[in-house]
């Protein structure tokens, strides 16, 4: 790899390896050590395509589920399944990963600026700015960024575009889906909410276990199913539609809601 060498974005793919290399040295222990991270069919990322694939997940912090997914899909690229035992997998990470954040959340500072370098594609809510609800129409250029980086790799997203649980998905994943046909991977994460704060940068509590779990690819007739059935379909598979609800015990809800409302009111 030259020294120079480029992605489509402009960001020069030594630096961006070696941001990479640093963050993952620094946060492995939040993951294997404060707190334990269960990987549940990490094997299913070894035999994926080297572009086009997308990866869809519920939301819990800003940046600890990203940061875990950096590890899990490096570890599992590296041969180990179902563990990130041994952080040297993070010395030849795979550079053509992205992942899609709000616009607002990466320029907040000079941290999440550098962060952003590692991979973030960033794009502007359509339903929320800056602490208050808006409405405008989606910025073209935020999905031809997101058509690009399938073209040139992996891009992860958390389609529902906030941290709280159960909130509807948006329909600007359905339509990336439907119009670039990628591979689409569901993972399902756990524990994040209680082991960090809200931006999930500061170890809130140790000893909790976080689940990962990388389910099979999901099935769309690209051609037939509308928006609604691709949205239905995800919510299903990332288990945040309404139904799984009712066989949550009421007393989580509730501990779930508390949550949120301390993380709210903490920020």
């Amino acid at each position: 790899m030259g020294l120079f060498k480029k992605n489509p974005f402009g960001h020069y793919q030594f630096l961006k390896k070696w941001l990479i290399r640093i963050f993952g040295v620094l946060t492995h222990r939040r993951y294997r050590g404060y707190n334990e991270l269960q990987i549940e069919g990490s094997e299913i990322i070894k035999n994926l395509p080297d572009t086009n694939v997308l990866f869809v997940s519920n939301h819990q912090t800003y940046f600890a589920d990203v940061t875990a997914m950096f590890h899990v899909f490096n570890a599992s690229l590296s041969g180990r399944v179902d563990s990130i035992k041994n952080v040297g997998y993070i010395w030849q990470p795979k550079l053509n990963i992205y992942y899609v954040a709000a616009k607002e959340t990466m320029k907040a500072g000079l941290l999440t600026r550098i962060m952003a370098y590692a991979g973030a594609i960033t794009v502007e809510r359509t339903w929320r700015a800056k602490g208050q609800e808006v409405k405008r129409d989606v910025n073209p250029n935020d999905t031809q960024n997101i058509g690009t980086a399938l073209d040139d790799g992996w891009v992860i997203t958390f389609p529902q575009g906030t941290t709280k649980p159960f909130k509807p998905i948006r329909k600007g994943t359905a339509h990336i889906i439907k119009n670039h046909k990628p591979i689409v991977i569901p993972i399902v994460i756990d524990g994040f909410r209680r082991s960090f704060d809200k931006k999930g940068l500061r170890i809130k509590k140790r000893g909790i276990l976080q689940t990962f779990q990388i389910k099979e690819p999901l099935e769309f007739d690209y051609e037939n199913d509308s928006i609604e059935d691709i949205v239905k379909k995800l919510e299903y598979a990332i288990e945040q539609h309404p139904s799984f609800l009712k066989v949550i015990p009421s007393e989580e809800i509730q501990a779930m809601e508390d949550l949120n409302e301390q993380r709210r009111f903490g920020y």
